[in-house]
Parts: structure tokens; C-alpha cells; sequence
């Protein structure tokens, strides 16, 4: 069991405080990523976590005992960095087996040690060769093995495949995913990619300016954000928001967005839910992620006329950018749908994607249909 506790983490560099007020609780084996922009805080977390930074104020729990006191060396964690990291002079067999030489395994036990995870990671018949004969996606897995070999209360990793290519970096997430699900350790993954985030954990924690703005599994965060810099940074394409004003149209509401128009038709059960949030006329946002924009050729009920501005054909769909009056909405419509710039086309939106939120304070306002 190994779980991960931080309580009223604040670091400062200078006068500059980069981590605020961060309370965090990871439970055993569980897959936590730390996303945001660089500068966010966020390795600046892990490695306080590793016990390569100093905290100013707070605790760090490992098991519930405070390790924040200790060296790195006596917390039992293991780190994989950006940069591979590995003795060149040294063949993959050495590397692994270099963490356990410290200690006073046998030179059998250590074999079937660096044997094993070798096993795990795939690389076995490269246990010969020196670094310089691997590939990246392979010199990485040797960090990896290295880090793992001693069996460490924890896993940190800090955009660990940030530095390999397109193809490699979806190879090596799937190998990242397989190898957690295999050993079960805790681990915590830092990264500024979304995709990443997204298709490696069980929990996303979302910083912003050393703030954590959001904590849940990934589908939480991008179907509820709690407020604007979720919703804008978690999906691709990212979510359309847009200044908007709400007024009832007989027995609906009519949502309009800024400059445009005409308005978008919602169910009248929208009008009482904003009227909980005082003064929100004036101050209202909307968002909708592109799969949330219909569109069709011909005129129906709900769907008003728009113009297709831009088209990004991304091969099994196609983001459409549509004019609005003024304003730009990106839709998702399947490969080829629209055909040409200019065209004009119809679009509503479907009330169960829609997002409201507070243009001034850029909370979400809860608000669902």
C-alpha cells in the first residue's frame, strides 16, 4: 500500500510563489497525471514530492508519515525524467542493475531482478548493447527499468516520452499504461499534453499559476470543467466559448451569442436555472465542444444559418469553423460533410453539451439539461 498525501503544500522561489495552497490525496496504485502550462507548478510539485525541492509550508505524507524532512533518498521513490539519463560507458544490463549495487543483493539476485523487468519492459535482447546503439523509445524504456528495478513505494514521471516523436510517444504511452496496469504501483505523471493525460489516468489534476483548478477521472473533466481554463484546455479541438445573453422566446429560451443575429433554441427549464445566479445577464459565457454543434445542409427547426469559414479535414472527421454573426464556432461533422469554404449551412446546439459559465470570474455555473 502506498499512498501519497499533500496538505497545504506553498513553495516559493524568491518572491515568485509557484505552488499555492495544494491539498492532494493519491490513493494506493492509482495513476494520478499533474496537467497544466509550463510554469504551472506542476513539476515543481513532483519533485518536492521526490524530495528534490523544499517546501515552505505544508506536509508530505507517504503512508501517513511525514517525509518532507527526509532526503530523496530515504523516501523510496523512484523518478524518470525527461532526458533519458542513462551511463553511456555502460551496456542496458548495467544501467538497470545499477540502483541495486548500493544495496547488498547477491550478484543472483540481482540477475533475476534486472532479468524480470527486462521481461516486463520488452527489452531483453538489448541487455548488451550500450545506449548509443538504442533508439529513444527504447533508451526511455531503460529508464524506466532503472527506476523500477528496486521496487519503489512510488513511481514520478516527468514528461518522460516529451522528447520523442509523434509515433513513439503513442507506442510509449500504451507501454506506460500496460506496464501500471502490470506492476500496480502508485504513480504520478506530470505533462503539459492533454492527450497524454487523457489516455493514461485514472485521476487528472489540473494546475494553473500554482492553483488546482480540477481534480477528476478524465471524462469528469472534460464533460463537467469547473471553470473556463478546464474547459479550454482539456479537449481537441479545445471548447468554443463565446459571450452569450439568455431571454425566454414563448415557451423556450433562446440563447444568442455575442454580435449575432440570431439565437440558439434551448429548453425553457434553462431560464430558472440561470435565474439562481444573480446578474448573470451581461456576465454569461457558453461553451460547447465541437461534437456539441450540429449541422446540416437544409433548414429545420432549432437550426439557424450560418456560413462554413474554414475547414480542417483530420481524416475520420472534419472540424468546420462557422460564422456567427461575428463570432467563430467550430463544429465536428463527419469527413467530407461540408464541402467547400463559403458554403451555407444550418447549425444548433445541443443543449445537453452546453456549458455556462461566469465571463467574469470564469467559474463554471453548473448549470446542466
Amino acid at each position: 500500500m502506498t499512498q501519497i498525501e499533500l496538505r497545504g503544500i506553498q513553495k516559493f522561489f524568491g518572491a515568485l510563489q509557484v505552488i499555492k495552497d495544494l491539498n492532494l490525496k493519491i490513493d494506493d496504485n492509482e495513476f494520478i497525471v499533474l496537467l497544466g502550462q509550463s510554469g504551472c507548478g506542476k513539476t515543481t510539485t513532483l519533485r518536492a514530492i521526490a524530495g528534490l525541492e523544499t517546501i515552505d509550508e505544508g506536509d508530505i505524507l507517504i503512508d501517513g508519515k511525514p517525509v518532507h524532512h527526509l532526503k530523496c533518498s530515504d523516501r523510496d521513490i523512484a523518478m524518470v525524467f525527461q532526458s533519458f539519463s542513462l551511463y553511456p560507458h555502460m551496456n542496458v544490463y548495467e544501467n538497470i542493475a545499477f540502483p541495486l549495487k548500493a544495496t547488498r543483493m547477491s550478484k543472483s539476485e540481482v540477475d533475476k531482478a534486472v532479468r524480470e523487468i527486462a521481461k516486463v519492459l520488452r527489452i531483453t535482447e538489448l541487455l548488451d548493447k550500450k545506449p548509443s546503439a538504442l533508439s529513444g523509445g527504447d533508451m526511455q524504456r531503460v529508464a524506466i527499468g532503472r527506476a523500477l528495478v528496486r521496487r519503489p513505494k512510488a513511481m514520478l514521471m516527468d514528461e518522460p516520452i516529451g522528447a520523442l516523436d509523434a509515433k513513439l510517444r503513442e507506442e510509449m504511452r500504451a507501454e506506460i499504461k500496460r506496464l501500471h496496469l502490470k506492476q500496480g504501483s502508485t504513480t504520478i505523471y506530470v505533462t503539459h499534453d492533454q492527450i497524454e493525460a487523457m489516455s493514461l489516468a485514472d485521476r487528472i489534476v489540473i494546475m494553473h499559476e500554482g492553483v488546482l483548478q480540477q481534480v477528476g477521472s478524465p471524462e469528469e473533466v472534460y464533460a463537467h470543467p469547473n471553470n473556463m481554463f478546464v474547459a479550454r484546455f482539456v479537449g481537441s479541438p479545445v471548447m468554443n466559448i463565446i459571450k452569450a445573453s439568455v431571454a425566454a422566446d414563448n415557451s423556450a429560451a433562446r440563447v444568442t451569442v455575442e454580435g449575432a443575429p440570431e439565437g440558439f433554441a434551448f429548453p425553457a427549464e434553462l431560464l430558472p436555472k440561470l435565474d439562481q445566479h444573480k446578474h448573470v445577464n451581461g456576465n454569461l459565457a457558453l461553451g460547447v465542444r465541437p461534437e456539441g454543434v450540429l449541422v446540416r445542409y437544409d433548414s429545420a427547426d432549432g437550426y439557424v444559418p450560418v456560413e462554413a469559414h474554414i475547414i480542417e479535414p483530420l481524416g475520420a472527421y472534419d472540424i468546420v469553423d462557422l460564422k456567427v454573426g461575428p463570432q467563430m464556432l467550430r463544429a465536428r461533422t463527419r469527413s467530407g460533410y461540408v464541402k467547400s469554404v463559403g458554403d451555407r449551412v444550418f447549425a444548433r446546439i445541443d443543449p445537453s453539451h452546453a456549458h455556462f459559465f461566469n465571463n467574469e470570474s470564469g467559474d463554471s455555473l453548473g448549470v446542466t439539461l
